[in-house]
């Protein structure tokens, strides 16, 4: 008996030092500008990573009063877990997000790099005005109080990447605003979650081209990016809880088809159906133009 008593405090001990350790490494992490270099992401292309671009963490919600998160984790493929915590962001955060990313791609992430307020909005496809500024700065201010864990694991289950668990992990790590600059700071571990390249890359012409009020087609261009395959299939009961969409079937299949028709006449695919699969379930079949 004594020895078992003996035998427990020593792996407590173990597994506390082994825990202070990692908070050591992710700390450090988190303080150690890292460069990020991502092929493909030209001026005409932006990049998500994978494991971001396939969850719900920005999904096309409707217009209003938004759902505050508290540790929720959200839809996303078996090979990532996500636990967030804030307002639930929307298409146009994700727009944000991703020009962001593309103007860091000069400074290493953790560094710091000057934003012309005007020229980003102009970037995301939105005209200047007092209004438009306002609405930036709200939604900048979201993005930086967004709070997220993200883990991701390889084929074998074992731990790719985890980071947020110890040192708080956020889509900006700071900003400053001054006389129409921002300047911003990308927490450096956003590196790690493009490796290996599993990132998406965008097509931000045909994105930009995406009419208002289709966000579910922008959401839909995200994650088809992530795959490389010509013909892509997702279920649809996944889908809707990817979208966070809480209309009725009837309603999610109708907005379903206008995002694929959208999809369609900007050039991002060239045809998209709702069928049955094997097993007799609905899914959405995509063909994606290569």
């Amino acid at each position: 008996m004594a020895t078992d008593k003996v035998t427990t405090s020593v792996l407590t001990r173990l597994q506390k030092r082994a825990e202070e350790a990692q908070n050591r490494l992710d700390q450090r992490a988190a303080e150690t500008p890292k460069q990020l270099f991502l092929p493909g992401m030209e001026d005409f292309n932006r990049a998500m990573p994978n494991a971001i671009a396939r969850s719900s963490l920005f999904a096309p919600i409707a217009r209003g009063k938004r759902k505050l998160h508290n540790g929720t984790i959200m839809v996303s493929r078996a090979d990532a877990k996500i636990e967030y915590h804030g307002e639930q962001l929307d298409e146009a955060d994700a727009d944000i997000m991703l020009q962001l990313i593309y103007e860091a791609r000069h400074a290493a992430l953790g560094e710091a790099f000057e934003v012309n307020t005007s020229d980003f909005l102009r970037s995301i496809g939105r005209a200047g005005g007092k209004q438009t500024y306002e609405w930036l700065h709200r939604r900048v201010k979201a993005l930086r109080t967004a709070m997220f864990f993200i883990e991701a694991k390889k084929s074998d289950g074992q731990t790719k990447y985890q980071f947020g668990k110890t040192t708080d992990l956020n889509m900006i790590s700071s900003f400053h605003y001054d006389k129409g600059t921002y300047t911003f700071k990308i927490d450096p571990r956003w590196a790690a979650l493009f490796g290996n390249r599993e990132y998406a890359l965008l097509d931000w012409t045909k994105r930009l081209a995406i009419a208002q009020g289709q966000d579910m087609a922008k959401t839909l261009q995200r994650l088809i990016a992530t795959s490389a395959d010509t013909t892509q299939r997702y279920a649809l009961e996944w889908l809707k809880d990817k979208l966070q969409y809480n209309s009725p079937n009837r309603k999610f299949k109708e907005a379903l088809n206008k995002a694929i028709e959208e999809l369609k006449r900007v050039g991002i695919i060239i045809n998209g159906k709702i069928e049955l699969n094997t097993r007799k379930e609905e899914q959405l079949t995509v063909q994606i133009l290569k």
